[in-house]
């Protein structure tokens, strides 16, 4: 596969062939038949100010001078009311090729024939060789004079007997024809003829193809030039981002992606610079997972082991309270196990909720029967407040562990108080729940990261007085599936306050 460079080089030299290519075409193929358009083109667009000028009834002889010098036309225009017609105007501009003809009465009926014959309008190219002379003659004996002659005709009786020198050569051109049949407001009817000549091009052809030539050299070799340039100077901050990406791919999260070369480059910088931040992020807070999972896996083994090893050892320590420790110990290491189970499947989607209408207000009361221990041998105050009963469509199961965790975590900071507030509120289609402590709080920047797993505010493995530790990550998985709205207030000193809403049946 192609570099970009070589890729962005090939497509900008392909381009400019097919630009050289088409500008060939027209100014060697084209070029002819393009010309005689826009000639046809501004003969018809003078030839209808004329008409214009003719038909308003002023005098048209400054309009047809004018108009005829500046386009090298010349116009003539008839009296065409009666058989014979009458010449009223003529320009001062002669149409140099066909003049003898114009001149000619049957010539000028004809073309009046012809735009009779087609509405009224007539237009038409007539292709034609003639010869040209060029005489040298002296007159009144004393001067040497030169004359040329489009056309030798009768005219030329005015040349005297004195010696001349006369050549001959072939041309090719064409002539350009309008007519047009003008009704006047006076019931007279007046023809106007334009002729106007279409300068031979073969020449000009010849000589486009000779600068055409040099033109293609020079472009090519400084689209080449640039060519080089450009895809270098696009390719170069994707470069530098490979490069880049390549140490990030061997988890050197100190890489910076810096690219100012265009919007797109520093657009995508800015994402690869994002993901390395999380990345990071990521693999510190895998490490502080693998640290935590290993504490709290080795705190609950290691009191098994312990207690079993002095039940064993010392006669008289197989007591019922050394028998709950080890069950207490186990009950934990269950929990932990499938917190993390069920975390796993919440992530994975593999889990799905159980829907159907129970009352929140007394499930949250069943839930407060859990700590009746709790709070009669270590004094802690649990309280829970609600305005009414309130019902709710969702997963019974699964909202009971949110509000489990919830007590849980704030029971683990709940400050010297010991004090948590669980509070039900309900408005016309919502019913909110609050669990509110009187702890250490958490700091606004670090609100956001508090649902991860294991991620510790204070960055010092504490273990809880209950819970694994997953409890808020597992809150989050259970409300997103539930479509429900939740967050945390908090303020440093004060408490804190997780609060969660859910819709209201009835």
């Amino acid at each position: 596969m192609l570099p970009l460079r070589y890729k962005l080089s090939i497509y900008f030299m392909a381009f400019s062939a097919i630009m050289l290519g088409f500008l060939w075409i027209f100014q060697t193929t084209l070029l002819e038949s393009c010309y005689r358009f826009v000639r046809e083109y501004q003969v018809k667009n003078y030839a209808s100010r004329i008409t214009e000028s003719i038909k308003s009834g002023k005098d048209t002889t400054d309009t047809i001078n004018t108009l005829s010098r500046q386009n090298e036309m010349s116009v003539y225009v008839y009296d065409s009311s009666d058989t014979i017609f009458i010449k009223k105007y003529e320009s001062e501009y002669i149409n140099p090729l066909g003049q003898k003809n114009i001149s000619s009465g049957h010539i000028v009926k004809k073309y009046y024939n012809l735009a009779k014959e087609q509405d009224g309008k007539y237009i038409a190219t007539e292709e034609f060789q003639k010869d040209e002379f060029n005489m040298e003659f002296k007159r009144n004996g004393n001067q040497n004079q030169s004359k040329k002659f489009s056309e030798v005709s009768a005219s030329d009786d005015e040349v005297d007997d004195a010696p001349t020198k006369m050549s001959t050569h072939r041309i090719e051109a064409t002539n350009l024809i309008y007519a047009e049949i003008l009704q006047l407001d006076d019931d007279t009817e007046c023809f106007v003829l334009i002729t106007a000549m279409v300068t031979p091009v073969k020449s000009v052809i010849s000589t486009i193809h000779m600068q055409l030539a040099i033109v293609s050299l020079v472009f090519l070799v400084f689209a080449i030039i640039l060519a080089f340039l450009v895809s270098r100077r696009i390719s170069r901050p994707l470069d530098e981002i490979n490069t880049n990406v390549k140490e990030l791919a061997r988890q050197n999260y100190s890489v910076e992606f810096d690219s100012t070369g265009y919007r797109e480059a520093y657009e995508l910088s800015e994402t690869l610079n994002l993901t390395r931040r999380e990345l990071q992020k990521v693999e510190t807070l895998r490490q502080e997972l693998i640290s935590n999972i290993s504490h709290d896996l080795r705190t609950p083994l290691t009191m098994i082991t312990g207690y079993a090893e002095v039940m064993r050892d010392l006669p008289g320590e197989n007591t019922p309270e050394n028998v709950q420790v080890i069950i207490d110990e186990s009950n934990r290491l269950t929990s932990l196990v499938n917190d993390m189970l069920d975390l796993s499947k919440l992530q994975s989607g593999a889990m799905e909720l159980q829907r159907e209408e129970f009352c929140l207000t007394d499930s949250i009361n069943d839930i407060f029967l859990r700590y009746t221990k709790l709070r009669e041998q270590e004094g802690y105050s649990i309280t829970f407040t609600a305005d009414r009963k309130a019902c709710v469509y969702a997963d019974e199961i699964k909202i009971g562990q949110v509000i489990y965790n919830f007590i849980n975590n704030a029971i683990n900071h709940c400050g010297d108080d010991k004090t948590v507030i669980v509070t039900q509120k309900t408005t016309d289609k919502h019913v909110r729940v609050e669990v509110t402590d009187h702890g250490e709080g958490i700091d606004a920047d670090k609100l956001s990261y508090i649902w991860d797993r294991y991620y510790k505010v204070d960055k010092t493995h504490r273990r809880g007085v209950i819970g694994t530790g997953l409890g808020l990550s597992i809150v989050k998985n259970i409300l997103d599936l539930h479509g429900a709205k939740y967050g945390v207030k908090s303020k440093e000193g004060v408490g804190s306050t997780f609060w969660f809403e859910l819709e209201i049946t009835r």
